[in-house]
Parts: structure tokens; C-alpha cells; sequence
């Protein structure tokens, strides 16, 4: 299981077209693997396998709003890669607006699930959309991406909920359904 801000459909029709740019800029295509636009979020908090009855209990409270946190606006762009030196791991979209609101919000989704004595991650959060992994990685491929100079806004929507996914992995990769959504409320 996984809390996260899940994307509109116009925003993930701009990450496939951000996604195809970046493996086109000299990665060898074979060595990446792009993630399914379909299935791209931003996490916010990851609780991996969660067994009953805790699980319906987490449910449970991700259908509760969070009062108090208004909805924002969401601006993704600007290419970035994990680990930050070497061959890289992971590509990714950072945010260019509404950093500061998704921090909130992440911490907020932390207390609701914490109080409920999930564990989490005990690493500082740095909000990013990942739309790519390398299954073979070099140095170049770093060079490639960062000597790109068409880093501009990727895509805007409003966050207005967040959502808690159950992840199933196939032979395909992972698949995400969704189980739950709390509503962001200025009504305190």
C-alpha cells in the first residue's frame, strides 16, 4: 500500500510527451524502463505490504478529509535523477510550484498514518514524480539528461485529494488501484 497525489489526465498525456523527450537525448533506449503513465504518482507516503485488520483500518481513515490543508496548485518540470552522482537509477520530475504545499501535506498523511501505528520511512521527503529506472546505467546517461537545456514547466494541475493504492506486481510490473481518497478542506 501507498498514500499518493494521483495525476489527471492531462498531466500524465505531458509526462508521456516528457518522458519520450528524455529517452530520446542519448539513453540508450534498452537500458531504460519508463514508467506506465497510467500508473504515475507522486508518493507520499509508502507502507508497503499492510495485512488485515490493519489494512482496513488505514482504509478507513485515507476516506477521512484533511481539514485545514487547502487544495493547490501542482507544477512538475525539471528533469532530475537518483541517485545525484554517478550512473543514475532513477529519472524523475521534480516540482517547480506548490513544493511547500505538498510538504504539508505529506506530513499530515504521515501523522493520520503514524497514529494509526503504521511505520514509515525514517528519510527526509523530496517530492518528484518518477517516470523512468534504469535497468543498465552509465555515467553518459547522467550527462545526457542534465546537458538538456529545455527544462521548462512539464505539466500544472490542482491537487484537491490524495489517495491510498493497493500495488500489485505481475510479470508486467507493478499495477496500482486505488482504495480510498480524503478530500483536501479549508473547513477546519
Amino acid at each position: 500500500m501507498f498514500v499518493a497525489v494521483d495525476l489527471d489526465d492531462a498531466t500524465r498525456s505531458v509526462i508521456a510527451q516528457e518522458q519520450r523527450r528524455a529517452a530520446s537525448r542519448g539513453v540508450k533506449p534498452s537500458s531504460i524502463r519508463l514508467v506506465d503513465p497510467g500508473q504515475v504518482h507522486l508518493t507520499l507516503a509508502f507502507l508497503g505490504e499492510v495485512a488485515s485488520p490493519l489494512s482496513e483500518t488505514i482504509t478507513d481513515a485515507m476516506r477521512q478529509p484533511f481539514t485545514g490543508i487547502e487544495p493547490f496548485r501542482l507544477v512538475l518540470g525539471g528533469l532530475g535523477m537518483f541517485p545525484p552522482r554517478g550512473a543514475p537509477r532513477i529519472l524523475w520530475l521534480g516540482l517547480i510550484d506548490g513544493t511547500r504545499s505538498t510538504i504539508t501535506l505529506q506530513a499530515a498523511v504521515a501523522r493520520r498514518l503514524e497514529s494509526l501505528g503504521v511505520t514509515l520511512e525514517d528519510r527526509a521527503f523530496h517530492p518528484h514524480v518518477t517516470i523512468g529506472r534504469w535497468r543498465d546505467s552509465r555515467p553518459s546517461d547522467r550527462r545526457a539528461i542534465e546537458n538538456d537545456s529545455s527544462r521548462g514547466t512539464a505539466a500544472e494541475m490542482i491537487v484537491d485529494r490524495v489517495t491510498l493504492f493497493e500495488s500489485r506486481l505481475s510479470s508486467q510490473g507493478a499495477s496500482h488501484f486505488p482504495l480510498a481518497q480524503a478530500q483536501l478542506s479549508t473547513i477546519p
